[in-house]
């Protein structure tokens, strides 16, 4: 019996971690709070289309987990379908292809948001700048998939 509890653990934690969630805000700015309920103390104002991490789901409100750490509720009504990811790097190259001989686009400064095209594809993933440009950002270089 010990033998096989002991498997049973390893084998959980040898199991890959699963994908985190995120979300953005929608098309409008939203205050986060510090528990589930607009009479709950108010953390910070997430700007519109900012991702979040989903931390937990109830039936009218979402814990969420900014790019800082920081941990706040939103009413899920607040939360939209667009897909975007915040720039992490002090300077980041978006280039024509998944490429870094790919001829650059453009470069985004961190805490730039940048709207997700398509699912990532290895180590890059095509974005668009809210001017119009798109192209291709290295993952690691952003927060937010």
């Amino acid at each position: 019996m010990k033998a096989r509890a002991a498997f049973a653990i390893l084998a959980a934690l040898a199991a890959p971690a699963l994908a985190a969630e995120f979300r953005t805000i929608g098309e409008a700015p939203a205050v986060l709070y510090d528990a589930p309920s607009v009479k709950s103390d108010r953390v910070f104002v997430a700007s519109r289309f900012y991702p979040l991490e989903v931390l937990v789901k109830l039936d009218a409100w979402t814990k969420v987990r900014d790019a800082n750490g920081e941990v706040a509720w939103v009413e899920n009504r607040l939360l939209g379908d667009r897909r975007t990811v915040l720039v992490t790097v002090p300077l980041a190259d978006v280039r024509a292809t998944p490429s870094v001989q790919a001829p650059l686009v453009f470069e985004a400064y961190k805490q730039v948001l940048l709207e997700v095209l398509e699912a990532p594809a290895s180590d890059w993933v095509k974005v668009r700048h809210r001017d119009g440009q798109q192209g291709f950002i290295r993952v690691a270089h952003v927060w937010g998939l």
